[in-house]
């Protein structure tokens, strides 16, 4: 087996989650949450497209977790981040966190926009 050292540069690993909050980094944050090459902060939820759009062009990947369970994207959200050229997968919020981290060890260009558990 080989092992290899991550570097997460800044953009930081999902290290748990719980009602309400997620530890990205050591960093404990509440409420919705964006992490990704640019770092972390707080999300506007399915009303804040703005944000997520603003990634177009420095991931390949944007997941959506969408809380305990799995649900749609609005559709006009989903639409503005398909013509933006956003690659958007939507799962719950602990798959999302799990594959994010998967890919994220392995240098892929991702983002992750989550809804708390």
């Amino acid at each position: 087996m080989r092992l290899n050292e991550i570097t997460f540069t800044d953009a930081r690993p999902v290290e748990g989650y719980g009602p309400g909050f997620f530890r990205i980094g050591g960093d404990v944050c509440t409420g919705p949450v964006l992490t990704g090459p640019t770092g972390t902060m707080a999300w506007g939820g399915f009303a804040d497209a703005g944000t997520l759009l603003a990634l177009a062009g420095q991931v390949d990947v944007l997941f959506v977790g969408t809380g305990a369970d799995i649900a749609h994207l609005p559709e006009d959200m989903q639409q503005q981040l398909e013509e933006a050229g956003l690659g958007v997968e939507v799962m719950a919020s602990p798959a999302a966190a799990r594959t994010y981290n998967i890919l994220l060890s392995e240098g892929r260009r991702i983002a992750l926009a989550m809804l708390p558990v």
